[in-house]
């Protein structure tokens, strides 16, 4: 559900009125930031920078609103305005929240989806040492849940344990198409010490990606191919290609050691929707760093890997048996199995980063961030980036 649009000015002078997280009437007020500068060395784009010095591309700022409306039951709302999206204002959460017992929490509305590890802290990045989580795993098109969450915490043999089971719908945008997930259910479970923390998340979904109606031209075109597949009388190819009704799975795991003085983390994340055109996506990053006072640096790699593996290929070599003129069969051919080839994605970056806490709430970041792609060589590209991050 998008906002009216207020402007950043008017965020801004709320964040002043609420300069520390403050409790009026069970009304409770915080907020967080990102500043973050970024330029690549040479025209190449990466992460949607290049060698003109951007200042909104990651910036962004929220206010989040929380009250009880009695000892069980709150109401919690966030704003956020993006800078890429003109820091226009849309409603990233609003959810109550029903406290069943002292470990059981039922959460309905739209809420964060508890895909990954960082997921209910991913816009706050106060809150880790990259000035943004890795964009391999972390950069999919759908964070928050319209539905219900049922959260278990507790505490075993040394281990805290925390235990989401959620349901619910989702709407995101790829390809420049909107991005539907319906009776998406998904449980993540997570256990953790002093020193180890370990989780693991499994979801569903039924996906439907429209992109005959995409604002992306390229997806526009292989989504008007697929209705051209079906007009030829390949009504089964087309189903087969298009995201429509199809089941998506996402699993996921991490490990993280923490001894705080220094750290080492994994993270690794499959994503594949079946009866598509779209391959397996696979996707981890490794990161270690150390704490030395205020100062922490850290070196992460990522990885990501789609096959572009040719499927039904049965249903194409039709095709060329179907009587069609040459020119149709190749088109129609060449669009069935180019579209599968076109995912065809391995590339991995390398970061090197620094934190500096200036102060309880601030930070100061720089990092330097090397792509290398095995597919294509031209997009190879390297970013540096400069972040200030804040809450209150």
């Amino acid at each position: 559900m998008k906002a009216n649009k207020f402007s950043l000015a008017v965020l801004l002078t709320a964040s002043i009125t609420a300069s520390q997280a403050y409790a009026v009437d069970n009304v409770r007020i915080n907020g967080f930031g990102n500043v973050v500068m970024g330029v690549t060395s040479s025209d190449d784009t990466f992460l949607g920078y290049d060698d003109n010095p951007d200042f909104s591309n990651e910036s962004l700022f929220a206010l989040q609103v929380s009250s009880d409306i009695s000892d069980k039951l709150s109401a919690t709302a966030q704003v956020l305005g993006r800078g890429s999206e003109d820091f226009d204002v849309n409603f990233e959460w609003a959810y109550l929240s029903y406290k069943i017992s002292d470990s059981l929490t039922l959460v309905a509305g739209r809420s964060r989806l508890p895909l990954f590890t960082y997921s209910s802290s991913l816009d706050v990045g106060y809150t880790y040492h990259w000035i943004t989580a890795p964009s391999v795993v972390y950069n999919v098109p759908f964070n928050n849940l319209d539905g219900v969450k049922l959260s278990k915490t507790g505490y075993a043999g040394g281990w805290d344990y925390m235990v989401d089971v959620a349901f619910g719908q989702f709407k995101g945008t790829t390809l420049g198409a909107e991005n539907r997930g319906e009776n998406t259910a998904l449980i993540s479970g997570q256990i953790s010490n002093e020193t180890f923390t370990f989780r693991s998340v499994y979801g569903r979904t039924t996906n439907t990606i429209d992109l005959a109606n995409s604002e992306d031209a390229t997806a526009q075109a292989l989504g008007n191919g697929f209705d051209s597949l079906e007009a030829a009388g390949f009504v089964d190819l087309a189903d087969s290609l298009r995201i429509e009704q199809d089941t998506g799975e996402f699993v996921g795991f991490s490990v993280m050691y923490d001894n705080f003085d220094y750290f080492i983390g994994a993270e690794h994340t499959e994503i594949k929707t079946t009866n598509t055109f779209a391959n397996d996506d696979e996707a981890y990053y490794v990161t270690v760093g150390a704490r030395f006072g205020k100062w922490t640096p850290a070196l992460t790699y990522e990885n990501f890997e789609s096959s572009g593996d040719v499927k039904y290929t049965a249903q194409i070599a039709q095709i060329a048996s179907s009587g069609l003129p040459p020119e149709a069969v190749a088109a129609l051919s060449g669009l069935a199995i180019g579209s599968q080839q076109s995912q065809l994605s391995d590339y991995s970056i390398v970061t090197a980063s620094l934190r500096y806490d200036v102060t309880s709430g601030m930070a100061i970041k720089a990092d330097i961030s090397k792509r290398s792609d095995d597919v294509d060589d031209n997009q190879d590209a390297t970013l540096a980036r400069l972040a200030v991050n804040f809450v209150f």
